[in-house]
């Protein structure tokens, strides 16, 4: 019953939201969790509400308020009644499952934050993970590459938060990173093909915007 009162609730809560961060990419990362967790020793409450509320409130949405998410979180599973401690897990898993940019220390960890973190890194590469940077590119109205701006691989987590940088940099600031960042065999496995299939995709695509056959 809890599952379903969670997903009933975050499918509400994400009724209007962009794209990529949508209903549809937390069912995403709620299967790829599902699948990942059967190859790992994992709280599996801990990890399908992790999953399924990690995105209940994106900073990214709200003037990078990193709190709003965890705040919504924890009222819905209190009302749910579920175990404290349950909560606990649950809560700092979505405080600390962000990339926040490559240099950015995680106060915390688990089995459980690195099956969910690795399901949500899974769809934001591959062919899923181009989709949704250039929707989100689209969205914050950004330009898809200029040559005269580089990648910027040393930002800061506010640097990281707040950059204007053209779509194609965030391929390099980030989607080609996650892959020797994943946790578990099972998602590193997965990880491998889906980062193969950007290369190639960035590969036409410099062919494409040099005017090459």
């Amino acid at each position: 019953m809890i599952i379903q009162n969670t997903i009933d609730f975050v499918k509400k809560e994400l009724a209007n939201a962009e794209g990529g961060h949508d209903w549809f990419h937390t069912e995403r990362v709620y299967k790829n969790a599902l699948l990942i967790s059967k190859t790992e020793t994992v709280n599996l409450l801990v990890v399908q509400l992790s999953a399924l509320l990690h995105d209940i409130a994106d900073s990214k949405f709200y003037n990078g308020d990193e709190t709003i998410g965890p705040k919504r979180a924890y009222s819905f599973l209190q009302s749910q009644n579920v175990d404290t401690l349950i909560i606990e897990d649950v809560i700092k898993i979505i405080e600390n499952i962000s990339y926040k940019g490559g240099n950015f220390k995680a106060s915390f960890s688990s089995i459980e934050l690195k099956v969910v973190q690795d399901a949500d890194r899974l769809d934001a590469i591959g062919a899923i993970g181009i989709a949704r940077t250039f929707n989100y590119g689209g969205f914050k109205n950004r330009s898809l590459y200029d040559p005269n701006i580089p990648p910027n691989l040393n930002m800061t987590k506010e640097e990281y938060k707040n950059s204007k940088a053209p779509t194609i940099n965030h391929f390099y600031e980030k989607l080609l990173l996650l892959s020797n960042k994943m946790h578990t065999k099972t998602a590193q496995k997965i990880a491998k093909k889906r980062h193969f299939f950007m290369e190639q995709f960035l590969t036409q695509f410099y062919t494409e915007w040099s005017g090459e056959s």
